[in-house]
């Protein structure tokens, strides 16, 4: 019986075309006459007459009338017989077709029944098994990518085959049957001699295996056999124990073939793995141990150098002692390593090393700064350690001292470490040797101290054994800082050789005791350390520590008792009371640090309210990018303003000598043959030895103020000034650096030499523009000159009546000496620039007459001003008539009045200048700019990694508050974190 729903397609089984319904009625029709049904309904409603003939479809308003249909079996079609139909109908074919097809519903049903019981199953047993996902810490990340990289094929195919494994192997029948030849021989008692002494270790084998020795079951027979067959067997047999050595020689070479090519492939993946993992693409992802928490604060700590009183009272253990008391030897046997540098009798620890032990399944050691592991069970990364230990330690130490405050950081990790954190100390000297500063003593007491001080320091006080108690230097120290001993632990090392050397064991008694030292302390302990060999390993240490006090009669005679003695109690009990003194104090010091933090942020908030909090290394930054700004912007100067610059200060530097030793001399000749001639050979002088130079001189300090004048134009936008310091630093440095390319000369020196050559001046106003460029510099001159004059002669009679001044007795000589040079000069107007003698004498003997007595050489410098003076006049005059001489001169037209000689030389003069300005210009933007914000950014990366100079270029108060923020922010997350997992470990 089929329900049709409200939408439900069902297919004709015998054309196969899709019939939708639309109804709720029931239909008891199977499925295959369900089409025969559908021509029938629509050539009931179509008023189809022939059925058969209907149109294959159906529509909604068929289906709605569809609920109003019989329930009744269908009628057979018109037109069909009812014989035919019923045999249609009993067809057994199709019936057994149609309940074939069920058959396929029946087993999909199964299937999915059965796949959804499986799936039930398998989703309870996961449910059994543990959650796993807290452990993939364990394994790092890299190891799941490289198992996903792994091509599985191309390492099956590098794996050698089993053919050339079965080549590497002995050839089992060969052995089988020397081992029964040697089993033969060795239950027969045949002595080989020495040359086979290899095969004993056989037959021991042999008869630990259980095997049975053979018997001789015929000894008569034995008996009777000849002497010359014993021989013939002995030398077979030497020869197959022969054959059987080479085999288990060439066995084991081909062994040690194919070990050492497996190590080098699995070597190679190793260092693909390394190579990886310090890209950092896989970085290992592994929880911070209590103490490594703990370790970074006092790593931060001792890097914390601040002006604000913020002081650190966070525990440590402090191990401090005499030179050679063996302190050093104490924390290397709590280490349970060899770390530190030896020596004997010398001073080895010179600065502070803070350790910080811990226990992990390696034993290793790792500085705070580097990432290198030094694997502490090989002798070559021990004595590497100590190599470098000692390297930093006389790094640490400036030039004229002998030990140093600064801390090296050192981390030790291996099985059975106690977890603490210790300082080793310099040894506290009594007498200041040969080699050390003179400070030194107070130098070493004043480190001791500043670590003791700390009221929640832990003192770990070394004495040595050996030496008279009296001569402790120590002791005295230890009680000034702590005077209850209430943080004190007493350790008196080298006990065996006070034991053999005391005539009285009972003053190691009292020591131990707290009875001999006016010192007190938390616990007494007794060690040894070793033989006093530095070859010693710790272990066999060890077992001499053990070895000597089960032997000692200060056990025995219970002057010491168990829990004081060896080195392993001593680290147990120092763990202990380390870890209760940070219990103690650690949210305390907590507290310190959060009160530090609010105070210095009030303080920031009123007095830089606007600004971020930017330390050291961030303002660095921030002055490097404004520095490079600048530089950048110097590429963009434009040409122009370059070479208006260039050719402005070129001129000022060349101007004294072109009109000096140039023009003066040459036009001063009256000749223009001889002007000519003078001018070029000056010129071509002058271009030889001085011009190229002077051009580098002026194109280098233009490059230098136009870097200055950005950077000062940049300060005046809204720039920080805490940055002056380091700006200022940075372009001295930059140009002390810069070297300018002295290669450009020459060719700069063959362009000067054409441009001078050239007297050709083709147009007008290149012509205008010479006489400007020539009046310019003549009048300049002369206004000098005039300035020269009037310093000479004093002030004339208005500014002597308007201002009251007055001329001195010099001036008055030298202005009545100028009168008389005037009234020459107006008599010979074409005068030479130089006077004869004869006319100095009369010049002299005219002013003595006026009773002025003058000096000759007075006389003559006067007149050397005067001309000058004179000659500009003239000079001038003359600029003005060439003002309408270039028509003469393109036409080369000789008229003495109008030969402007002066003029070409101006001329060639300011074309040198322009084009030597182009040329400057053009080795400025295209090479030097460049090189000189090359040499800008190698200097700040040269500051950025010097520490030192960052703290001299950048200071002020802002900065050093912001760097105590920054640090006391860390230290308080620090120990915030450290508190919640020392919480989480009780």
């Amino acid at each position: 019986m089929l329900r049709v729903g409200s939408n439900v397609k069902a297919t004709c089984m015998a054309c196969r075309n899709l019939v939708s319904t639309n109804m709720g009625v029931r239909f008891r029709v199977p499925l295959q006459k369900l089409h025969p049904l559908s021509r029938a309904i629509h050539h009931r409603y179509s008023g189809n007459t022939n059925p058969q003939r209907a149109p294959h479809r159906t529509a909604a308003r068929y289906y709605t009338s569809m609920s109003r249909l019989p329930m009744r079996p269908p009628k057979p079609p018109p037109g069909l017989g009812g014989r035919s139909y019923q045999q249609h109908r009993n067809f057994w074919v199709a019936r057994l077709a149609a309940r074939l097809l069920r058959l396929r519903y029946i087993l999909l049903g199964s299937a999915v029944g059965g796949g959804y019981t499986a799936k039930k199953t398998y989703e309870e047993w996961k449910d059994m098994l543990p959650d796993f996902s807290e452990y993939n810490w364990v394994i790092p990340d890299f190891v799941w990518e490289l198992s996903e990289q792994i091509d599985l094929d191309k390492l099956a195919k590098a794996l050698p085959e089993m053919e050339e494994i079965a080549k590497l192997l002995p050839d089992l029948d060969k052995i089988g049957e020397n081992f029964t030849f040697l089993k033969s021989l060795l239950s027969s008692g045949v002595s080989l001699g020495s040359e086979v002494k290899g095969a004993s270790g056989l037959h021991l084998l042999l008869e630990t295996s259980g095997d049975p020795p053979l018997k001789a079951t015929d000894s008569s027979a034995a008996a009777t056999q000849d002497g010359s067959d014993k021989q013939y067997k002995k030398s077979s047999d030497k020869e197959k124990v022969d054959q059987l050595q080479e085999e288990l020689l060439r066995t084991q070479l081909k062994y040690q073939r194919m070990l050492e090519r497996l190590e080098k492939e699995n070597k190679e993946l190793r260092k693909v793995v390394l190579q990886k993992d310090d890209k950092g693409i896989h970085q290992r992802k592994v929880k911070k141990s209590l103490i490594d928490l703990y370790s970074e604060v006092l790593d931060i700590l001792s890097d914390y150098d601040a002006n604000y009183n913020t002081q650190d009272h966070l525990p440590r253990v402090v191990v401090v002692g005499d030179q050679s008391a063996g302190k050093t030897s104490v924390l290397e046997m709590i280490a349970q390593a060899r770390i530190f540098p030896r020596g004997s009798g010398e001073m080895m620890t010179r600065s502070p090393v803070k350790v910080t032990l811990s226990e992990g399944p390696h034993h290793v050691a790792m500085f705070k700064d580097s990432g290198r592991e030094f694997d502490l069970t090989k002798e070559e990364d021990l004595a590497a350690l100590r190599h470098e230990i000692e390297l930093r330690m006389r790094k640490s130490v400036k030039e004229g001292q002998t030990v140093s405050s600064e801390t090296i950081s050192l981390s030790v990790k291996g099985p059975g470490i106690q977890r603490m954190v210790l300082v080793d100390l310099p040894g506290v000297i009594s007498t200041v040797t040969a080699g050390m500063a003179s400070d030194t003593k107070e130098t070493i007491f004043s480190i001791s101290k500043a670590y003791m001080q700390n009221p929640n320091a832990i003192i770990l006080c070394i004495q040595d054994g050996s030496v008279d108690a009296e001569r402790s230097i120590v002791t005295d120290l230890v009680s000034q800082m702590d005077p209850q001993g209430k943080r004190t632990i007493f350790v008196l090392t080298k006990v065996d050789l006070a034991e053999k050397n005391l005539a009285s064991p009972s003053r190691i008694q009292q020591i131990v005791e707290g009875k001999l030292f006016p010192m007190k302390a938390l616990g007494y302990f007794a060690v040894v350390t070793g033989k006093g060999s530095s070859g010693e390993s710790i272990d066999s240490i060890k077992d001499y520590e053990e070895d000597f006090f089960q032997n000692s009669r200060l056990l025995r005679d219970g002057m010491l008792k168990a829990h004081q003695v060896t080195t392993k109690n001593l680290s147990l009990a120092v763990s202990d009371c380390f870890w209760k003194m940070v219990r103690e104090s650690v949210e305390q010091q907590a507290d310190v640090f959060k009160a530090s933090r609010f105070n210095l942020e009030t303080e920031w908030k009123n007095n830089y309210p606007r600004l971020r909090e930017l330390d050291r290394n961030e303002l660095f930054e921030k002055a490097k990018n404004e520095i490079l700004d600048e530089v950048i912007s110097l590429s963009q100067v434009t040409p122009q303003h370059w070479e208006s610059i260039l050719q402005k200060k070129l001129w000022e530097r060349v101007s004294t000598h072109v009109i000096e030793n140039i023009y003066l001399p040459a036009a001063q000749t009256m000749d223009s043959g001889t002007f000519n001639t003078t001018v070029d050979i000056k010129l071509k002088q002058w271009t030889d030895k001085q011009l190229p130079h002077k051009a580098l001189e002026v194109a280098w300090e233009t490059l230098q103020e136009e870097f200055a004048r950005f950077m000062a134009e940049y300060k005046g936008k809204d720039q920080d000034d805490i940055f002056d310091k380091l700006k200022e630093a940075v372009k001295d440095e930059s140009i002390k650096r810069h070297k300018w390319n002295e290669r450009a000369m020459d060719s700069l020196r063959v362009i000067q030499h054409n441009a001078l050559e050239d007297r050709s001046i083709t147009d007008k106003p290149q012509w205008d523009a010479a006489i400007q460029f020539m009046e310019e510099t003549l009048q300049s001159r002369l206004k000098d000159t005039e300035s020269v004059i009037s310093d000479m002669v004093g002030p004339d009679w208005k500014q002597r009546w308007l201002h009251w001044k007055n001329r001195t007795p010099d001036q008055h000589i030298r202005n009545e000496t100028k009168n008389e040079l005037e009234r020459l000069l107006k008599l010979h107007d074409d005068h030479t620039a130089y006077l004869a003698n004869d006319e100095v004498t009369t010049v002299r003997k005219n002013l003595e007459g006026r009773g002025v007595e003058v000096d000759p050489v007075l006389i003559k410098d006067t007149w050397h001003q005067l001309y000058r003076r004179h000659f500009l006049q003239n000079a001038l005059s003359h600029c003005n008539l060439c003002k309408r001489g270039f028509y003469y001169y393109q036409r080369h037209f000789v008229d003495s009045e109008l030969e402007c000689n002066d003029v070409v030389l101006f001329w060639r003069i300011q074309r040198m200048l322009v084009i030597t300005a182009n040329t400057l210009r053009q080795q400025l933007t295209n090479t030097e700019v460049r090189r000189l914000e090359k040499n800008v950014k190698e200097v700040l990366d040269d500051f950025g990694e010097d520490m030192e100079k960052k703290t001299q270029l950048i200071t002020g108060r802002r900065v050093q508050l912001a760097e105590d923020l920054k640090k006391v922010r860390e230290i308080q997350e620090k120990l915030e974190a450290f508190i919640e997992a020392l919480h989480k470990e009780k």
